[in-house]
């Protein structure tokens, strides 16, 4: 079963993916640096949601 912070995190990680891309095909450092702290920050509350997925299960 998937929870809303896997849902989150794999959106963040899109939306970080899309930024990155733009900052780069427009020149923009700063757009780039933005989306691949979204794609960290995105990375992170899936694990977070995984970690509580399986902590549901095992209780």
């Amino acid at each position: 079963m998937v929870n809303r912070d896997q849902v989150v995190g794999l959106a963040k990680q899109v939306k970080g993916s899309v930024k990155q891309a733009a900052g780069k095909a427009t020149g923009s450092r700063r757009m780039q640096v933005e989306g691949v702290s979204e794609k960290i920050a995105g990375k992170v509350r899936k694990a977070y949601g995984d970690v509580k997925d399986k902590a549901r299960k095992v209780l």
